[in-house]
């Protein structure tokens, strides 16, 4: 049994060395170091080189974001975020990390959670993120560039009337990357759909409406796709986003695998309602949710895309939509954006 070697990177002793019992519990899993700061963890990893690490947010000297975004640009390695969720500042350098090339994350201990459960989840999380093939990350901590010079012509098809993105792991990223390429205002909406853990999905809108030029917001449920225009709109946490009679709605139902908003039931719903008005993008991202919809998306007219395998940082849903046939265009990040300008059979005149 190959034996997962581990650097937590916790500031509050109390916290890390009960991060550090639970893990020396699993006969699999071995501590190899401990850092209290930033600088220590960049140092530890460059010297330990851990196959997976813990990554508190909230750390002295240099705090969790900083040495996520220095550790993924310069030995890339699986990240846990464990970082607290009650906090905004907290959060947002979250979103940041994520954004930088950590995998997954997970809310600290509190106290509340019956016997085992929080250990048990952090265990799990903690193997599952250590599978993660990740990539070197160079956060461009420049203004957002200009891309008016560069955009495509539009192509000559048909006149769409949405744009829609899914996205999971790595999605904080590039929506960033997307968003900031894409002239503002959007002369279409553009609706999203991003898995992220519910305690963390606060301030997520708040944050990415100040990565790029666009107005971005959480879906109410009940615009009208003409009230939506020019703006972006994601899936609420825990309700999936549908578009019905021309008006988005928000529901309860049940998860399509295991996920909730479904990146599935989005692109499933604007395949029955626009059929050839939609643009749809499957982005980075853990599992298989969007890969049927979006194959339901091209069968009804519309133009469907998906991220290639070297630019993602988890290659498993667009990979499903691949295998299914599902995308028409398999293009990297970078370009995406151009992708779905030139797919869009609109002029954008708005500044990037």
């Amino acid at each position: 049994m190959k034996t997962l070697r581990v650097l937590v990177v916790e500031d509050s002793a109390t916290v890390r060395a009960h991060i550090c019992a639970v893990l020396a519990a699993e006969p699999d899993i071995a501590v190899i170091g401990q850092a209290s700061d930033g600088q220590q963890a960049i140092t530890l990893c460059q010297q330990l080189r851990p196959d997976v690490m813990t990554m508190d947010m909230m750390m002295p000297e240099l705090d969790g974001q900083a040495a996520t975004e220095a550790i993924m640009a310069q030995c890339p390695t699986p990240i846990l975020i464990v970082s607290s969720s009650t906090n905004r500042g907290e959060l947002l350098r979250t979103y940041e990390a994520l954004a930088a090339g950590a995998v997954e994350v997970l809310e600290k201990p509190d106290g509340r959670q019956a016997d085992g459960v929080w250990e048990r989840r952090l265990v799990t999380l903690l193997r599952l993120v250590a599978r993660i093939p990740v990539i070197t990350h160079l956060r461009a901590r420049v203004a957002p560039r200009s891309h008016a010079a560069q955009l495509p012509p539009v192509a000559g098809g048909p006149r769409r009337v949405l744009l829609a993105l899914g996205t999971s792991t790595g999605g904080p990223g590039a929506l960033v990357d997307i968003l900031r390429a894409l002239p503002a205002p959007a002369p279409l909406p553009i609706l999203i759909v991003m898995h992220i853990n519910e305690l963390f999905s606060a301030g997520f809108a708040e944050w990415l409406d100040g990565q790029s030029p666009h107005q971005v917001a959480y879906a109410r449920g009940g615009e009208s796709l003409a009230e939506a225009r020019g703006r972006v709109l994601l899936a609420p946490s825990g309700q999936h986003l549908l578009l019905h009679a021309g008006h988005l709605q928000l529901s309860c139902t049940a998860p399509r695998h295991s996920c909730r908003p479904s990146v599935d039931l989005l692109f499933e719903s604007l395949a029955a309602e626009i059929g050839p008005g939609v643009v749809a993008a499957l982005l980075t991202g853990m599992g298989r949710d969007g890969a049927s919809g979006l194959l339901a998306i091209r069968r009804a007219g519309g133009l469907t895309l998906a991220q290639d395998e070297a630019s993602c940082v988890v290659y498993g849903m667009p990979r499903e939509a691949v295998l299914l046939g599902a995308a028409q265009q398999i293009r990297p990040l970078q370009e995406i954006a151009p992708a779905l300008i030139a797919g869009s059979g609109v002029a954008w005149e708005g500044r990037a």
